[in-house]
């Protein structure tokens, strides 16, 4: 069952969002060659903790730390170690939070000092494809307009779009309805209203869809060991149009970017 938000449900939620916003933030500055992540994740809990919130995805289905961490060729779920980052590396990092009892659940794909070229591509494709699905969370469109624009943009690049992990509703519970798969057929699944709040997540390969999991019962790979990317916000439908929740603006504050690409979906400009 699908749960609709209220106005001020989702001002709590947007605290909620913007919490692992400020995490992801922080912990932009430290995703350099040599940086521990078992160190970057006792970090971000710290952090989280320090503001009030709680870590969102520790001991969550007994996983057993706070942040995702997903090098490479790991699409998702991966659990930080003791590897250090390497020069040329991507890391997708994905963090959750709990604050004013709702959770945000955010992730951003880190280029790591110099990357490949054609993996600089792959991230590219992959955020822009964020906003293209973005733009079809609105009322009166349904779950397959957005996975079909987010498909259709990133196969048109050559990209393999992952089936078996999908995007989801967002509230009180981590995993709501409605699943907002990365595919699709336009005008299927259930319609967007107001109140709506979601996560759009685009978990998108450079070569097979296919993937694999490790024997830790966590970590997600490419079936042919080749990089992926995981870009993902918090989204709410406000007067029938997309409204971002949380946002890239403290990574790129953090690594000197400047962008204007989550402007249309706000309704005024985020103050940092």
């Amino acid at each position: 069952m699908i749960k609709i938000k209220t106005a001020e449900e989702i001002e709590l939620m947007r605290e909620s969002a913007l919490m692992v916003s400020k995490t992801l933030g922080m912990l932009a500055a430290e995703i350099k060659p040599g940086a521990n992540p078992l160190k970057l994740d006792k970090m971000a809990e710290e952090f989280i903790r320090d503001n009030g919130a709680i870590p969102g995805f520790l001991g969550m289905y007994d996983f057993p730390n706070t942040l995702n961490w997903s090098p490479n060729a790991q699409v998702v779920h991966g659990i930080p170690n003791n590897e250090e980052l390497k020069d040329g590396d991507v890391i997708s990092v994905d963090c959750g939070a709990i604050k004013n009892g709702y959770y945000g659940d955010h992730a951003y794909t880190f280029e790591v000092g110099e990357v490949a070229p054609e993996t600089k591509k792959l991230l590219k494709v992959t955020k822009e494809s964020l906003y293209v699905g973005i733009r079809e969370f609105k009322s009166g469109n349904r779950v397959g307009d957005v996975g079909f624009a987010i498909q259709k943009y990133c196969e048109s690049h050559g990209y393999g779009v992952v089936r078996e992990l999908v995007g989801h509703g967002l509230g009180k519970e981590l995993h709501e309805d409605p699943q907002m798969p990365n595919y699709g057929k336009r005008g299927r699944g259930k319609k967007f209203v107001d109140g709506m709040v979601v996560a759009i997540e685009p978990m998108i390969n450079m070569g097979t869809k296919r993937i694999k999991q490790l024997r830790d019962g966590w970590t997600i790979l490419t079936a042919d060991g080749q990089p992926s990317a995981h870009f993902e916000h918090d989204v709410a439908i406000v007067d029938g149009k997309p409204e971002l929740l949380s946002t890239f603006q403290y990574i790129y504050e953090a690594l000197g970017i400047t962008s204007d690409e989550e402007d249309e979906f706000r309704a005024k400009k985020l103050t940092l």
